[in-house]
């Protein structure tokens, strides 16, 4: 592979297929969900890279087979130029301290068993960082205070937190082993508005601090203008389009990019009125039968007969703007 100093992370046609078992006890079928299906990008050092799409579409999924969570079930994620999908158990946990995860759901990801020092301190424990109990207690403080909350929590235990503080938790932690990328996935979806924009802050202020390099998913697409530096659209397990923040969304080419970004509010009435909300007919395809040729053909308002017959490929089609998609137009 050609070696770039500023790409961090790169895939390459990524697969994830789950098997599944469905029926009645007399008749049972076997089925495979086609999760993720030949995602491909790359992760520039310090950027925020931003995965938006509807809900079931793969971004959690991708996400989390990038980390190893999930086995792929072909593809290659090459982290600084190694591809950790080849790594053994030992050699990928020495990759793993430097790429990390911040989960959607604050109540959900914190033991309610342990306290706040024992969750936080936890990654420290296992990569057998700091030389003594104190050292790590004294690393426990500092990173909770990095996150904007109390030293003297530590021995608090994650009922006894808001939905604001618990996602300050799970950013405690994420940075702990000092990582290189974390994977943001959808990490304020689940918190009121107001708290949302002091967790983007926060998570901008460590990336700063820290000079790290985000795969953020989310739904909320204003949030994504706002803190990602290039955005794509996936849509049943592939990514449909890529580019440059500005581009995204002042010139889509995908139709379904164009649909997403007519649901996003703007907040001026008369802009607001005038504008065209672009409806999608039609259901999801399952992901355990996607259409043939181009995923979004049954929903897609310009499809003509070659889109089901042909999956179009991710190409460049100007300058950094890539698109899937046999009929592109702004």
């Amino acid at each position: 592979m050609a070696n770039d100093e500023n790409i961090l992370l790169r895939v390459e046609n990524l697969v994830k297929h789950f098997s599944v078992t469905y029926g009645n006890l007399l008749k049972r079928q076997r089925g495979v969900i086609h999760a993720v299906d030949g995602v491909s990008f790359e992760l520039h050092k310090g950027e925020t890279f931003g995965l938006v799409g509807e809900s079931g579409c793969g971004k959690s999924t991708t996400g989390r087979t990038l980390l190893q969570l999930y086995k792929p079930t072909s593809g290659s994620v090459y982290f600084q130029d190694i591809d950790i999908t080849k790594l053994k158990r030992e050699e990928l946990r020495s990759v793993r301290r430097k790429m990390q995860m911040i989960f959607q759901d604050p109540y959900a990801c914190l033991n309610p068993r342990m306290t706040v020092g024992e969750i936080v301190s936890d990654p420290l424990w296992v990569y057998n960082e700091g030389s003594s109990r104190k050292e790590i207690e004294e690393e426990v403080r500092h990173l909770l205070e990095l996150v904007q909350l109390s030293p003297s929590m530590v021995s608090r235990y994650p009922h006894e937190f808001s939905g604001g503080q618990r996602q300050r938790i799970g950013v405690a932690r994420a940075l702990a082993l000092q990582p290189e990328l974390v994977v943001c996935d959808e990490p304020i979806s689940a918190l009121d508005v107001s708290i949302q924009a002091q967790i983007v802050n926060l998570l901008e202020d460590l990336q700063q601090q820290f000079d790290l390099t985000y795969l953020f998913i989310a739904h909320d697409l204003s949030m994504v203008r706002h803190i990602c530096d290039r955005v794509a659209s996936m849509y049943l397990g592939v990514i449909v389009e890529l580019a440059d923040r500005n581009e995204f969304y002042h010139h889509p080419l995908h139709p379904y990019t164009k649909a997403l970004l007519s649901a996003v509010p703007i907040p001026d009435p008369f802009v607001e009125e005038k504008r065209r909300r672009i409806i999608l007919e039609g259901e999801v395809p399952s992901p355990m039968n996607p259409p043939s040729g181009c995923q979004f053909h049954t929903r897609c308002p310009i499809a003509q007969k070659i889109c089901g017959e042909v999956r179009p490929k991710l190409v460049e089609h100007a300058s950094g703007h890539f698109v899937a998609c046999h009929f592109p137009s702004d």
